[in-house]
């Protein structure tokens, strides 16, 4: 990706085109967090842009702790997309899972770039998988149905590399990914998980690991 310069005002993919920058903290902790929430609540600008949301499973499950925070965006455009990672033991005793959950808006292509999909947004992938459950993953949990700040909300099997299993729906009018590592760590989305946002509240209980691979360049 290329900077803004004196031809641009827009950061760019040479392949893409204009996008916003991605912001991933080398380390994670309690001040790591606090500062990207302090940075997506500048960057609103309510009624018209309200602050992205930064979902993140609480409580968390067992054995899991938070291993990343990021956002998408510059001081021209705003927040536009937000990520938090976690990881833990997988649910079906596999050895350890990761776990990314995506808000964005429209043509941001964060968490299409996160579950391995073509095009900024899932709405090609989410219209084929309301009538097919996603050839080639067996393991896969067809439709997920999480709690999103306590409101229950499906998301739906989109088409991955088989190393994953990527999710899409929709809250607060913004894009909703779940992207699990392995494959098989999809059915912990079957489980009760509920989604809170940490701009509104950061739990001071939370618990970090070691920064995600995936938000750092795995993925």
């Amino acid at each position: 990706m290329r900077a803004p310069d004196l031809m641009h005002t827009e950061s760019r993919c040479l392949d893409c085109g204009p996008v916003p920058p991605l912001h991933v903290p080398e380390h994670i902790g309690a001040e790591i967090v606090a500062s990207v929430v302090d940075r997506i609540i500048a960057a609103a600008d309510p009624p018209h842009r309200p602050s992205a949301p930064l979902w993140c499973p609480w409580p968390l499950p067992p054995g899991w702790t938070v291993t990343g925070v990021a956002y998408a965006g510059d001081d021209r455009t705003g927040v536009r997309a937000t990520a938090v990672a976690c990881a833990g033991p997988a649910p079906l005793g596999e050895g350890p899972a990761d776990l990314v959950f995506v808000a964005e808006e429209p043509g941001v292509g964060l968490g299409t770039r996160f579950a391995g999909m073509v095009g900024p947004d899932p709405g090609p992938e989410l219209a084929e998988a309301l009538t097919d459950p996603g050839p080639g993953h067996p393991e896969h949990v067809g439709q997920a149905r999480i709690k999103v700040a306590g409101h229950p909300t499906p998301l739906w099997l989109v088409n991955s590399p088989t190393d994953r299993s990527a999710y899409a729906g929709e809250a607060r009018g913004l894009w909703l990914h779940a992207i699990a590592w392995p494959a098989s760590a999809g059915h912990l989305l079957a489980e009760e998980v509920v989604l809170h946002d940490l701009t509104e509240w950061t739990p001071p209980e939370l618990v970090y690991g070691a920064p995600s691979p995936y938000l750092h360049g795995k993925a």
